[in-house]
């Protein structure tokens, strides 16, 4: 499932390349398409992202809200603005890392993602750059303008410049300005989005009153927006806390350091379009992790491997029906 770094990226995508022009929209696969008819011809102001959904406001009060869930995911085509540059066609942009560290060029994974593009569930980004045959070499289908429809595209976007097709999401919905204030307050604080101190004893207050365990308390959207399987795992380790612990047990300065960690967190995710959870990398290492998911994380999809800390074998098991991956010795 995409988590809150990706929404937030994504939000960023329509900002520069969806807001103010205006957006001709149809539902491809047919089961948005009156929706799709409403939003026809309007011009969208304003985007917002919140935890793992994204709001596109459009006048009269209207806003479309999309929630990606496990499978969902958009991609865009055209002459993509990223960082008020536009993309070429190999997606060749600078990057830095949480230590600063400068790289001439996006680093893809095995999975085909890059830091320029993670929008959605892990999948063979699709993300390319309309421009002329004679500059890029590309075939004629590649030119084609608009894009063919590919799959099955619950909603396609289309500017003069810029086409952003939706597949597979858990909710695509227009919704009022009041529906999408009961939505948003439903959820639980966003670093990026809530005032940082007031969003701290936010979710502290949650937690330490609950019985249910840490684990579970960090997926729950209504608890603290954005985070998922992988930032779950990972920041349990980072704080060395085992995650059956009662919410209510973790000491009050735990579940602080917890929601600062995730604001760090969050920020790393968002600027390099990766889960990047492991702090003081060099330039090599950190091109390495960009490039392996398996470099990556400390304890996240490796289970039965042995802990890069303590040496024991790292635990997987079942929680509310997701993996969940933890060190018994660090985390005892």
């Amino acid at each position: 499932m995409p988590e809150g770094h990706s929404v937030h990226r994504i939000a960023r995508q329509f900002a520069r390349n969806i807001v103010g022009n205006r957006v001709a929209a149809s539902s491809p696969q047919g089961r948005f398409a009156e929706g799709a008819s409403v939003l026809d011809g309007r011009v969208p102001r304003e985007v917002r992202a919140v935890g793992k959904q994204m709001f596109l406001g459009f006048d009269d009060d209207l806003w479309l809200r999309v929630h990606l869930g496990m499978y969902g995911a958009w991609d865009f085509a055209g002459d993509i603005v990223v960082d008020s540059t536009i993309a070429s066609a190999n997606g060749r942009m600078g990057q830095t890392n949480q230590r600063g560290t400068h790289l001439a060029e996006a680093v893809y994974d095995e999975a085909g993602e890059n830091s320029l593009s993670s929008i959605g569930a892990p999948r063979r980004t699709r993300v390319h750059v309309r421009m002329s045959e004679q500059t890029t070499g590309l075939g004629e289908d590649d030119d084609q303008w608009p894009p063919p429809v590919v799959g099955q595209v619950r909603l396609r976007l289309l500017t003069d410049a810029v086409c952003a097709d939706l597949r597979g999401p858990t909710a695509c919905a227009l919704q009022t300005g009041d529906e999408m204030a009961v939505t948003v307050a439903k959820l639980g604080p966003d670093p990026l989005v809530d005032d940082p101190a007031a969003g701290e004893e936010r979710f502290t207050s949650v937690v330490r009153r609950k019985r249910t365990s840490i684990g579970l308390l960090l997926m729950d959207q209504s608890v603290v927006s954005g985070i998922g399987n992988v930032y779950r795992a990972e920041m349990l380790f980072r704080a060395r806390l085992n995650p059956h612990t009662p919410g209510q047990d973790v000491p009050e300065q735990t579940v602080r350091g917890l929601w600062h960690d995730w604001t760090r967190l969050l920020a790393i995710g968002v600027e390099t379009g990766q889960m990047m959870t492991m702090d003081d990398l060099d330039p090599e290492q950190f091109r390495r992790a960009m490039a392996s998911r398996d470099d990556r994380h400390w304890v996240y999809h490796r289970a039965g491997l042995p802990c890069r800390v303590c040496g024991t074998d790292i635990v997987m098991e079942e929680a509310a029906g997701r993996k969940l991956y933890w060190c018994p010795r660090c985390q005892a």
